[in-house]
């Protein structure tokens, strides 16, 4: 099966995007996923998307992880709506559907800004925070944010008999100032580290904002790959509406491959 491409990255987050509005890989199978993901006989990415039609808002955003399995994703989500203006969809105010339910987002030139969807309680778990932000999210501070760090923190977390079964993200986050942090994460469904993730720097930069006495407003977050900015409205403690998420999104290349 012949497939036609491009490469998106966000912040160092890549995937391999389809134009499938006419329905032609409607077919694709989770190892044709998996393969188009793999770096080494593939394109190599941290997850595939499919631009679909959709009743609901002007598109679809049909994401799947390097191993096929779903969920939602701030970057990629970020890449799918600029890829999304290259097929001819208006992108400057724009609302789409995914996994967890439609999102708006605004584009230029520079940056895409996502709408994410509401959180309504961050939970405590003995010394780290978990939170979900359209994926669930394990965040705990440590100033060690080392790949060798992350992965084994990451690994040990993921596969521990609490989140083993559903799987869940891991973030290490260092606190660089009252608005500002650093973070590094292990992402189940590429089972390794990642240069960003979305979901992941929105749930941190909401802890971020849950451990101060006062609301933050806006938190910069510094991922391996670039920066990404989070803003948001705190309701209560540990609710949270209003959540945007801001950043680059950078096409790569693109190209034919068989699978």
């Amino acid at each position: 099966m012949k497939i036609n491409f491009s490469k998106y990255q966000g912040t160092g987050n890549d995937f391999v995007m389809l134009d499938n509005l006419s329905g032609n890989y409607d077919h694709l199978t989770i190892s044709q996923v998996q393969q188009l993901c793999d770096r080494r006989f593939g394109v190599g990415a941290d997850g595939l998307i499919k631009i679909n039609k959709s009743s609901i808002g002007a598109f679809e955003m049909d994401y799947y992880n390097a191993d096929g399995s779903k969920s939602f994703c701030g970057n990629g989500a970020r890449c799918a709506v600029d890829f999304a203006a290259t097929l001819g969809i208006a992108v400057e105010n724009v609302q789409f559907n995914a996994i967890d339910g439609l999102h708006s987002a605004a584009a230029n030139s520079f940056q895409v800004r996502l709408k994410m969807n509401n959180v309504l309680e961050v939970k405590k778990d003995d010394q780290a925070f978990v939170l979900y932000t359209g994926s669930p999210h394990y965040v705990l501070y440590n100033d060690d944010l080392s790949t060798k760090s992350i992965t084994e923190i990451g690994k040990e977390i993921r596969y521990s008999s609490t989140y083993k079964q559903e799987g869940i993200n891991v973030n290490l986050v260092q606190r660089l100032s009252e608005n500002e942090i650093a973070i590094a994460t292990y992402e189940r469904g590429v089972e390794d580290e990642t240069l960003s993730c979305g979901t992941g720097a929105t749930a941190c930069a909401l802890v971020h904002d849950f451990l101060s006495a006062s609301p933050l407003n806006q938190v910069k977050v510094k991922v391996k790959g670039g920066e990404l900015m989070v803003e948001f409205e705190r309701v209560s403690s540990g609710h949270y509406q209003n959540i945007y998420l801001s950043g680059p999104a950078t096409f790569v290349f693109s190209g034919e491959i068989d699978v």
